[in-house]
């Protein structure tokens, strides 16, 4: 016989099961849910912070450190891709808008796409990659890697570019990217050792589902004012996304021409972590202190990011059937 506690936890679990059966598409309708409803961003952005945490913390608490030495088999890939999105992109994205004279045109945007090319691959991308169909491993190897760096290349990346936009020193911002890192990270493995890798995977569908209304806290928050900012100046605002899409599905396309060597559908992958920044990591380093400008890229970035999963599945099928289609050609020739 359940006792009281199951029994009252009964519903809920099944709620949350639910939902993360749902996959792709809760994840693109969170983004519209946060437009449509602006007082719930205003109601939840105190809480911007430890949304960010507790995304943290269950991605961390669902990667089995132990596990990922036996997937290092391929050290000279990870090592690119590591060095790939820690290193080249942030310089490239520096070098062009700073070329480009965006700095000085405007440097709220400036600071934004440089946060962005700062920041490490967003935790839950092996899982959105998983979720649509793709092989997880090599990008999960290589978020567990890059983001292990990011306290250190970002640090170094802020001297550079950054010179007095932000309101803490280069030095801060790493050093708070890493308590907030080594926060999370101490607080999964407690949990880890708590409740045991057989029960959190027995309940992945309700920590899904959980995972989901978490996203759904922090995106309301970032895009709570999306709607006033296109009622106050829809030209920008429209440039804005429109630079945002450019911007994650240029690092999706270049990144999966760079890696195409190790197999299209490693480099798909690949290039969809990559284009999968976490901002809400810069976000909650920087403590929120940003210009208007970068909290609308922010904000208009929570688009591409949560749309591109379902809209990208398609492609993702048929790049899995053209690998299983190669893979059993060159089988075939060799037996």
């Amino acid at each position: 016989m359940p006792s009281s506690l199951e029994a009252a936890l009964a519903l809920p679990l099944r709620a949350l099961a639910w939902l993360g059966g749902q996959g792709t598409r809760a994840v693109a309708a969170i983004a519209f849910i946060a437009v449509a409803v602006p007082p719930l961003g205003a109601l939840l952005r105190p809480y911007v912070t430890e949304a960010i945490f507790l995304l943290l913390c269950i991605s961390f608490m669902r990667v089995d450190l132990v596990a990922l030495s036996g997937h290092l088999r391929r050290p000279a890939l990870v090592g690119a891709a590591t060095a790939w999105t820690t290193i080249a992109v942030p310089l490239i994205v520096g070098l062009i808008a700073q070329g480009s004279g965006l700095d000085a045109s405007s440097p709220g945007l400036f600071l934004a796409l440089m946060l962005q090319g700062m920041a490490s691959p967003m935790m839950a991308a092996p899982a959105l990659a998983a979720l649509i169909g793709l092989d997880a491993t090599l990008p999960l190897v290589t978020l567990v890697t890059a983001t292990a760096l990011v306290p250190f290349t970002a640090s170094v990346f802020a001297s550079l570019f950054l010179d007095g936009m932000l309101s803490i020193s280069p030095l801060a911002l790493g050093l708070k990217l890493l308590g907030i890192l080594a926060a999370s990270l101490l607080a999964a493995t407690l949990i880890r050792r708590l409740f045991g890798t057989e029960a959190i995977q027995r309940h992945k569908q309700p920590i899904d589902g959980f995972n989901i209304l978490i996203l759904l806290v922090f995106a309301s928050a970032v895009m709570g004012d999306v709607a006033h900012d296109f009622v106050a100046d829809p030209l920008f605002a429209i440039a804005v996304a429109l630079l945002a899409f450019a911007v994650y599905f240029t690092l999706l396309a270049v990144t999966t021409l760079i890696f195409r060597r190790a197999g299209t559908e490693r480099a798909f992958a690949i290039g969809l972590m990559v284009s999968q920044r976490n901002l809400g990591l810069m976000l909650a380093a920087t403590a929120g202190a940003l210009p208007p400008a970068t909290w609308l890229y922010f904000a208009l970035t929570q688009f591409p990011i949560h749309l591109a999963p379902y809209l990208l599945m398609p492609i993702a099928r048929r790049v899995i059937v053209r690998t299983d289609t190669s893979s059993g050609a060159a089988t075939s020739g060799t037996t």
